[in-house]
């Protein structure tokens, strides 16, 4: 089992950035993804971001240039930062962790971009 805390939400202005981290704790493996999804009100949860145990990363085309996923791996953490914010950006952000065996997610965190 995998447990995954996601911490860093909140408001924030348009243009604005903040920082997601996502803890993770219990057996982790040596090959696996870790990713940020999102899901807004009245639509699907989406890929934003993800990293892989190597370190190859992958970005949905509606942010990148704006969003820097990275890894902590002796806080076993995994960071989303986000930068130039638009209201459209405005979603639950949750972390997930994925491996041969399984998937976890984490619980999200809330993300608002509004003046």
């Amino acid at each position: 089992q995998v447990q995954l805390v996601e911490s860093g939400g909140g408001l924030v202005q348009p243009g604005g950035s903040l920082r997601l981290s996502c803890a993770a704790s219990g057996t982790m493996r040596t090959i696996y993804v870790m990713g940020w999804y999102r899901q807004a009100p009245g639509k699907e949860r989406e890929l934003a971001a993800m990293i892989t145990s190597s370190d190859t990363t992958t970005y949905a085309d509606s942010v990148k240039g704006r969003f820097t996923i990275s890894r902590d791996n002796a806080k076993r953490t995994v960071y989303l930062q986000m930068n130039n914010l638009k209201s459209e950006d405005t979603a639950v952000y949750y972390c997930n962790y994925r491996r041969s065996s399984g998937s976890f997610w984490g619980q999200g965190t809330h993300v608002t971009v509004s003046s």
